[in-house]
């Protein structure tokens, strides 16, 4: 099967995932892990200026909203992609690379995709039953935002989580329904983010945050 062509872009954030070979673990304490890319990532805005939006790293996979107002995906995921899975394996001393494939990046061109990616992204620990509510988690920009894990890296300005932060965080701890969940799964694989869902449940969240540009 060819390969999907990329489509670069500067007007619209894209999800961005990968997972490990195989499925494995990262086969490093998290700590280490989360430090190694909070270090690329940095590098990544430094170097490519590749704008990070929010930042989830789960034990064998991680999920990354950004933009990239140099229209550059392909150079900014080839850099951090290389980078992190060079220092992975040589620290975790694999012998396999540590990536399994090319990474998934969807274009979010639509407010309400962003935020249904926003919010699947930073429940994606609790969805795994790692912990019970999403600001909890160590090793995601959002525990970072609210004072808690050191960040290591540039986010932009979070327009979502503030200044809202408790009427935000409430609609993040909502559990979404599990058609809608699979219906994001789906739609942050396809090259244009598209939700296959009735018209009437597409966005669920606060008033507030209907209709909010990028």
């Amino acid at each position: 099967m060819s390969r999907v062509k990329t489509v670069y872009q500067s007007q619209f954030p894209y999800h961005i995932s990968s997972r490990c070979i195989n499925k494995e673990w990262f086969n490093l304490e998290m700590d280490l892990v989360w430090d190694v890319f909070c270090e690329e990532l940095y590098m990544t805005n430094l170097l490519y200026d590749l704008q990070i939006h929010s930042f989830v790293l789960m034990s064998n996979h991680y999920h990354l909203i950004a933009s990239t107002p140099d229209a550059n995906i392909s150079k900014c995921m080839q850099y951090f992609s290389r980078s992190v899975s060079l220092r992975l394996t040589t620290m975790g001393n694999r012998i396999n690379q540590t990536f399994a494939g090319r990474y998934f990046k969807s274009i979010l061109h639509q407010p309400n995709h962003y935020l249904n990616t926003y919010k699947y992204c930073y429940r994606n620990p609790v969805t795994a039953k790692i912990c019970d509510k999403v600001q909890d988690y160590p090793y995601s920009s959002l525990n970072g935002k609210l004072g808690g894990s050191r960040l290591g890296l540039h986010i932009l300005n979070d327009d979502t989580l503030f200044p809202n932060t408790d009427e935000c965080l409430r609609w993040l701890n909502t559990s979404l329904e599990t058609t809608h969940l699979e219906a994001i799964r789906c739609a942050v694989k396809r090259k244009y983010f598209t939700l296959r869902l009735r018209k009437d449940v597409e966005f669920e969240g606060p008033c507030f945050l209907k209709d909010r540009p990028f």
